[in-house]
């Protein structure tokens, strides 16, 4: 299996504005030896089980539920709210989240690699956080909680990628089968 990797946010990255605000932004990416469409990417993406539980926690908690078929509507682009998400903008290889208290963003990417020997789909995926303050000498700062979590939240956000990935494999594996 490939190797999840963090990078630096592309340039064309619907995140990448939050940079200049001092948002903690990351980005993690993996290859997919198949060319997937962004819309099954974004439905494989929040119709892993480990997003199911990150689901119903938010449903449970912060009263924001939803089901596979509302992440299919958000694939399709029929509907720009999902669970304690709004789409924050769209374009036809990315999509923006912005969090219900607008603190937090998610962030979906993918982009064809056809030069390449075997052509692949790299699958992007990110967060922007929202720094807590700014103080007097232009330093942002994200809290206890923030920097406290950091690690925690880096390892998820492979899971989630990983879990994405393995997926979509499987759908393309069960499609050739067809």
């Amino acid at each position: 299996m490939p190797k999840i990797q963090e990078s630096k946010l592309p340039e064309k990255a619907l995140s990448s504005k939050y940079v200049c605000y001092g948002a903690f932004t990351d980005c993690f990416f993996i290859d997919i030896p198949h060319k997937v469409s962004f819309e099954e990417y974004i439905e494989a993406f929040y119709t892993t089980p480990l997003f199911k539980l990150e689901r119903v926690l938010l449903s449970i908690f912060a009263r924001k539920p939803s089901t596979d078929e509302n992440a299919k509507q958000l694939a399709l682009g029929s509907v720009t709210e999902f669970s304690a998400w709004t789409v924050e903008n769209r374009l036809p290889d990315q999509i923006l989240l912005c969090d219900f208290t607008k603190k937090t963003r998610s962030w979906l990417m993918l982009d064809y690699q056809t030069d390449a020997q075997t052509p692949f789909t790299r699958l992007f995926f990110g967060s922007v956080v929202i720094s807590k303050s700014v103080s007097g000498k232009e330093q942002t700062t994200f809290g206890f909680l923030f920097h406290a979590l950091n690690r925690v939240h880096n390892l998820y956000s492979r899971a989630l990628l990983k879990a994405a990935f393995r997926k979509l494999k499987k759908a393309v594996k069960n499609e050739k089968a067809n």
